[in-house]
């Protein structure tokens, strides 16, 4: 069994029709509910927040994307 899980439940997904914690038998079917609910929390929620999506054992994990410093491409030269 595999579960999707929203690591921190927001406002808007506490507002939404999605359900954390889900239990999928297949690993494939797992993986495709958590990018369709990624991909969903991404495109209609307010925009506060982005969304990742991370595997850990059996959990795919959506959680808060990491903000990157503005002004910087994320590739630790810059100071």
């Amino acid at each position: 069994m595999f579960t999707v899980k929203v690591e921190k439940e927001c406002g808007c997904f506490k507002r939404s029709d999605l359900i954390n914690n889900l239990q999928i038998e297949s690993k494939d079917d797992a993986l495709s509910k958590a990018i369709e609910m990624k991909n969903q929390m991404n495109e209609e929620f307010c925009g506060k927040h982005d969304f990742d999506l991370v595997e850990f054992n059996d959990n795919f994990v959506i959680t808060f994307a990491q903000d990157k410093p503005s002004g910087c491409c994320g590739g630790g030269h810059c100071s």
